[in-house]
């Protein structure tokens, strides 16, 4: 079955800010907040300091995927340069997402490079309290001035927009904020990413999230789908979540993806892979989510 994992993170060197400060690599993967926090923020085997993008087309081949998309994680830090060196040197394998923080004073010339010198064709917005842009500001709408100056960016420059909106009951989650904005820029093709970020045993709030942002030119990606449920492969509730998804929004609009490299300290890519290859989801709706539905929306 041919593989496009949409959502893969590259990193040039740790430089992440979030809730809790900077973050600063330890090596062998370990990283530490500015209070003190010290965790494993990817295996060791994936990199030291950093993960470059060889080693993602590394791991690409050894699972026999044959494409990604590089999406920006704040807490990682800002790769927008490395991901579109990694865009280049692979031009067949990879597509990469910038990131633009709105609050920048010069932002319209970050975005003139970005999307026309550059030429990128996606824009990743991690929004969360934790790592992402209400991490370091203040609480921000989703249908606010920051965030359409985002939208109209998209509307201009026919970016996809991938968004990142934290996790359910945070000040970020907002998602009928986020149905307005999908309904309004009707044109943007818009991704939520990890199909809403829901614990485990939160079916009903899922089945009310996914259903109002059932909208035509809304789609979802599934990456951590299981580390959020935090269960041990086979990772039955993410399945749970998955079916409930196909029901509501319909299989043309999942996406596979794994979140490497920081999802590999939950469990590895064999099995980010095998909790849908051996599941009983149907096999012409599998091709669908693990290929067809992100050629269509990021490679065509």
């Amino acid at each position: 079955m041919n593989k496009i994992d949409c959502h893969v993170h590259v990193c040039e060197h740790i430089n992440g800010w979030g809730a809790r400060g900077e973050l600063r690599g330890l090596g062998s993967g370990k990283a530490i907040y500015a209070d003190g926090k010290e965790f494993s923020l990817f295996p060791s085997y994936m990199g030291d300091y950093g993960v470059s993008y060889d080693k993602i087309i590394e791991m690409l081949d050894k699972h026999d995927v044959e494409k990604a998309v590089i999406l920006q994680g704040n807490y990682l830090g800002f790769q927008n340069l490395y991901a579109y060196e990694a865009m280049q040197k692979y031009p067949d394998r990879l597509k990469a997402a910038c990131t633009i923080d709105p609050f920048c004073k010069q932002r319209d010339s970050i975005a003139k490079h970005f999307f026309e010198d550059l030429g990128f064709k996606i824009i990743k917005m991690e929004v969360s309290n934790t790592s992402g842009l209400m991490a370091n500001h203040n609480t921000i709408s989703l249908f606010g001035k920051e965030m359409k100056w985002i939208y109209e960016l998209c509307r201009k420059y026919k970016l996809i927009c991938v968004i990142d909106i934290g996790r359910p009951k945070n000040d970020c989650y907002q998602i009928k904020a986020l149905r307005k904005a999908i309904k309004k820029y009707y044109d943007v093709t818009f991704v939520i990413c990890h199909l809403g970020s829901h614990p485990a045993n939160a079916y009903e709030l899922f089945k009310k999230d996914i259903s109002m942002l059932n909208l035509p030119n809304a789609y979802f990606d599934l990456a951590s789908v299981p580390n959020n449920t935090k269960e041990s492969y086979p990772f039955t509730t993410a399945i749970n979540y998955i079916k409930l998804a196909i029901d509501i929004v319909g299989e043309d609009k999942l996406m596979w993806g794994s979140d490497m490299p920081t999802a590999l300290v939950f469990a590895n890519y064999d099995d980010f892979i095998n909790y849908l290859v051996n599941s009983d989801i149907n096999q012409k709706i599998l091709e669908k989510i693990f290929y067809n539905n992100a050629n269509k929306v990021y490679f065509k």
